[in-house]
């Protein structure tokens, strides 16, 4: 295997980790701590939305941040011949 395909794999593992990792922050922090004010005015099922993100919605998101990553770096695994 190359150094230069190598660095491109890293490369494109820490992009796609920088976008993962923003969505759950934005999802967790951004969402569930400086934004609930706001998203408590917007109900859902009867709980506020607010309050739904910081008790539950971060959860799900990052459990399903994980399968997403999951399939990109199986993708990105046979793009650089990584799989077996």
């Amino acid at each position: 295997m190359s150094l230069e395909k190598q660095k491109k794999y890293w490369k494109e593992n820490l992009r796609y980790l920088a976008i993962l990792l923003s969505i759950w922050f934005i999802v967790s922090y951004v969402f569930g701590i400086l934004l609930v004010d706001q998203l408590n005015t917007i109900r859902i099922g009867g709980f506020k939305l607010g309050f739904w993100f910081a008790q539950q919605g971060a959860i799900y998101v990052f459990v399903i941040l994980i399968f997403i990553y999951i399939r990109l770096m199986n993708k990105l695994d046979k793009k650089y011949g990584f799989d077996e």
